[in-house]
């Protein structure tokens, strides 16, 4: 717990590291946080925005590291509401990663969508264009990664992505809260 006097939200962060994005099972998570938190439409946002009202965003994300990645979630949320929307949090991730609530073919079609139809536009620029050829650079993959990985999200299947979503741990988790503690 972390006083900031004052503060007029909460700001709620939960995390654990992951495996490498060296792993070979590293497209399949980051296919799984898109159904968690990846995106807008990603159940912590529809849940905590969206049903409940008590967030202007919510949602998580996977650092790209040659080691264990840090994951994680967050939002922002009001105050009085602080120890119900981690509840809902912790509810959300655990329900995703023991399977009670596992990734639908719907969910899966969505990030699917997301990840591949922006690839056309993810490389307009020498800046975005470097930025691949160092990560194919980095996590020591393949000249075709790019071509690869896209083949890999359009045959993933929902019972690959449930599978990633069990390396989330919600007993792991270390939590984080921002605000007043008053």
């Amino acid at each position: 717990l972390i006083d900031q006097p004052g503060a007029v939200q909460a700001n709620l962060f939960a995390s654990q590291v992951v495996p490498s994005s060296r792993d070979p099972g590293s497209t399949r998570f980051d296919v799984a946080n898109g159904v968690l938190g990846g995106d807008f439409t990603a159940r912590l946002n529809m849940n905590l925005r969206e049903q409940k009202h008590w967030s202007y965003g919510a949602g998580s994300s996977a650092s790209n590291t040659l080691g264990q990645r840090p994951w994680g979630a967050r939002a922002p949320v009001q105050t009085d509401k602080t120890a119900e929307a981690m509840q809902e949090m912790q509810k959300e991730i655990a329900e995703f990663a023991s399977g009670a609530k596992p990734a639908t073919p719907a969910e899966v079609a969505r990030i699917r969508n997301i990840q591949n139809l922006s690839l056309p536009g993810a490389y307009e620029t020498a800046s975005a264009v470097m930025g691949t050829i160092s990560g194919i650079v980095r996590y020591q993959r393949p000249d075709d990664y790019v071509v690869q990985r896209k083949a890999e999200i359009e045959a993933m299947t929902p019972a690959q992505v449930q599978q990633a979503a069990a390396t989330l741990d919600p007993n792991a988790l270390t939590w984080v809260v921002v605000g007043d503690l008053k």
